[in-house]
């Protein structure tokens, strides 16, 4: 984000502290401003109260209640422009809102201020840095910037980067500044809390210095200027007669006490939000500034806007159902004139593959009704789920795009895991050895690197040779030779260590012994835990790997070898996975997203997946009443992004943190009332397989097939079989129902494998 670019205004370069022009507005034709609203929306847009809550429910049409609030501010009560605030998140919003208020105005909005938080603080500090202790040219540090800093911090005091890990002082950092705290204002603590305020003390003393301020600092800093100088502040209550604030559930305490300031007890404050859509807590939001707004502005007048304009009735209904059960809000009910739609479709996988298989073949049939792939999202809790959809989505031969993210393959953890592994495959694997090297940092510093780099290109040599040799003939300081031998040491202790092992617990071990794991285990909040999920999924996508199988379609010349290692193979596998690359932003593709990066968008048909206890809600959460509450945000979230189909998938048994867990059905699917649901199939696991007198699978219902019969392969219990991929094999077991009925097959390559019989394509053998 650039802070210096949220202002679109043209008063750049007024006085700090001129008086306003007398303003007189336009006309007072309201016609076309009023047009078009319903009963709520006008409400809000034309309210004479200081004080005014927008509780604006998902899709009601809050950005036009409040483009169209500051257009009558400007046009019937005559407020300057420049007596307007308008705080948004983005610098994207604010430049559609400013966009949108001049189209309705019919010119431009003159000296309008509205722009992101962080914008606004930066406007003011530049037009006040001497008050602010700031040198004019005052510099901004991004999050690569800072890290950098606190690395020199380190250093200076003698510190482990790898036992304080820069993102994690950073994240320390960053969140006491968002909850208004300076190290003075902290407690002690134990020894390593005592070295975390040491650091963030010693951080701040090199910024002041070198005359940089970080992200939150921008907001810290204008918040104190403000506090301190009552004769500035008194004139920026004086300009900012209205205050707007958009997505107010989003705001942390240092956002909110800003307001606060600005907002006194005079001027008239409209904030607009959702408290059923709070779902940032883990980054610093905070549900409680809207639930107290109404007490901290006594006489706050609240608008509800319920009337949704996206979503089917029943989708609506059921999401109503699910919020309800939260505690922390202030209540709403939505609603639309669009139909009661159809049902929400819940469906019970046996596993994580069957559950994207299933999503893959009903988004096939949708857009073979001439729909766009680009109108379905597949949404779920956690970024690990992401691989299994992407490996059935290039399978299918189907675009997709990881909307707000990267690729499975592409993610840093991931890379540095493969990259150790590829090490243990092949150690002149310079590409590799460079990204691994000092990671987790171990001493190896970058003039060891430029001599190990030298002697590579002198002798057209790999780098681990060049290290070995360097080590061998002593051409090294001793602690630079010591640091660069125990990485040595370590790889070939690795592949000792896993010689021999199954492909899973290599994969484990080299994450393990790496030290990754311990690494971004130390990545404090959200991140860090995602990360280490990544990494999880990783070791299962190596326990499910099936060379065969993989590379069983892979066009010629681009399957490895057959006398090649299980690892290789995998690591070819990945290689070929991630080369498949995502589709373009502007390509018909499906949408993969996290729930957290979903807010704000719709889509005709979606799929949230990993429906269960343990994953959604997250198993963190669950056992902590507010956790809770904000999983259940999320969720309604996640259902009210959908316009016309929901469909709501869990699994049955899922490869989940390294360990197969039965899956228990979310407590969000029990709050949904049954006559909004239609079940796939039964929640009930087959246990026992049903034959015949001639011993084969009998025909099964289809349970959504009305009358009609799905007939599976007639295939006889210890008959020999015949696969495209896996070969022959002989039919051990059979369970399930329906078109999911499945036969259990023992490959005599491949092993004991449960096939689908809908998709299995057996032939007697």
């Amino acid at each position: 984000m650039n802070p210096g670019s949220w202002f679109c205004g043209a008063d750049a370069a007024t006085p700090a502290l001129a008086l306003a022009e007398p303003y007189h507005p336009r006309t007072m034709d309201v016609t076309d401003l009023l047009e078009g609203l319903n009963d709520a929306q006008r409400e809000a847009v034309s309210a004479q109260d200081r004080a005014l809550l927008v509780l604006a429910g998902a899709g009601s049409g809050k950005t036009r209640v409040l483009v169209h609030r500051i257009a009558w501010l400007l046009r019937v009560a005559g407020i300057a422009p420049w007596s307007i605030l308008a705080v948004t998140f983005t610098n994207k919003a604010a430049g559609e809102m400013r966009a949108r208020i001049e189209q309705l105005l019919g010119g431009p909005a003159g000296t309008l201020w509205a722009g992101t938080f962080h914008g606004i603080a930066h406007r003011l500090l530049r037009m006040h840095w001497k008050e602010a202790g700031l040198p004019q040219g005052f510099q901004i540090l991004d999050s690569e910037d800072q890290q950098r800093v606190i690395k020199r911090v380190l250093k200076s005091l003698e510190l482990d980067d790898s036992r304080y890990p820069p993102k994690q002082v950073s994240w320390f950092i960053n969140s006491n500044k968002d909850e208004g705290r300076r190290p003075a204002a902290l407690a002690g603590g134990d020894p390593a809390q005592r070295q975390m305020l040491r650091l963030y003390e010693e951080y701040e003393k090199a910024c002041q210095r070198a005359g940089n301020v970080d992200f939150a600092e921008l907001l810290l800093r204008t918040v104190e200027l403000l506090g301190r100088d009552a004769q500035l502040l008194e004139h920026y209550r004086r300009r900012f007669r209205h205050i707007l604030v958009d997505e107010f559930q989003d705001t942390n305490a240092v956002q909110y006490a800003f307001i606060r300031l600005l907002a006194g007890g005079s001027n008239g404050i409209m904030v607009v939000g959702d408290d059923d859509q709070s779902i940032y807590g883990w980054r610093g939001a905070r549900i409680e500034n809207i639930l107290r707004f109404p007490n901290d502005f006594p006489g706050t007048r609240t608008v509800r806007l319920e009337q949704n304009y996206r979503s089917t009735n029943t989708i609506l209904k059921a999401a109503n159902a699910v919020i309800e059960n939260n505690s922390e809000r202030l209540g709403k009910t939505l609603w639309t004139d669009r139909g009661e739609g159809e049902p929400l479709k819940v469906y019970a996988a046996y596993n994580e593959h069957d559950e994207a298989q299933f999503v893959v073949e009903n988004i096939r049939r949708f857009v073979d009704q001439s729909h766009a792939r680009a109108e379905c999202a597949i949404l779920y809790r956690s970024n690990a789920q992401s691989r299994v959809f992407e490996e059935a989505l290039l399978h299918a031969r189907m675009p997709y795009r990881v909307y707000g993210g990267l690729r499975f393959y592409e993610r840093q953890e991931i890379k540095d895991s493969l990259a150790y592994l590829k090490l243990l495959e092949n150690r002149d694997e310079d590409a590799s050895f460079d990204r691994v090297v000092n990671l987790p940092t171990r001493g190896i510093g970058q003039r060891t690197l430029d001599d190990v780099r030298g002697l590579a290109r002198a002798q057209s040599i790999s780098l681990w040779n060049a290290s070995r040799a360097l080590v061998d003939e002593k051409k090294l300081p001793v602690r630079a030779a010591t640091a660069l031998a125990g990485f040595l040491t370590l790889i070939d202790e690795m592949e000792t260590a896993v010689r021999g092992l199954p492909l899973s617990e290599q994969v484990d071990h080299a994450i393990q012994a790496s030290g990754l794991a311990d690494m971004y285990a130390r990545e404090k909040g959200e991140r860090g835990e995602a990360r280490l999920e990544n990494l999880q999924e990783l070791v299962n996508a190596a326990r499910g790997f099936d060379s065969e199988s993989a590379f069983a379609m892979a066009p010629e010349g681009e399957a490895p070898a057959e006398d090649i290692s299980e690892l290789a193979a995998f690591l070819a596998h990945a290689a070929l996975e991630a080369g498949e690359g995502q589709a373009e932003e502007w390509e018909d593709c499906v949408q993969l997203m996290t729930l957290h990066s979903v807010k704000g968008l719709e889509f005709p048909l979606v799929f949230m997946c990993g429906m269960e206890d343990g994953l959604f809600p997250h198993q963190r959460s669950v056992e902590d009443g507010r956790g809770l509450e904000e999983e259940r945000r999320l969720c309604y979230v996640g259902m009210t992004r959908a316009m016309q189909h929901l469909y709501l998938c869990y699994a049955e048994t899922r490869r989940l943190y390294g360990s197969e867990t039965i899956g228990m059905p979310s407590r969000f699917l029990r709050e949904i009332p049954t006559e909004l649901v239609e079940e796939i199939r039964p929640r009930v696991q087959v246990t026992r397989p049903l034959y015949s007198d001639r011993g084969t699978v009998n025909a099964l219902r289809h349970p959504s097939a009305g009358s009609g019969l799905y007939e599976p392969p007639a295939i006889k219990l210890g008959a020999r079989v015949k696969h495209p991929v896996f070969g022959e094999g002989t039919v051990l077991n059979s369970e399930g129902q329906g078109a999911q009925a499945r036969v259990q097959v023992n490959f005599e390559k491949a092993g004991a494998k449960w096939l689908v019989l809908q998709f299995a394509k057996l032939e007697q053998a």
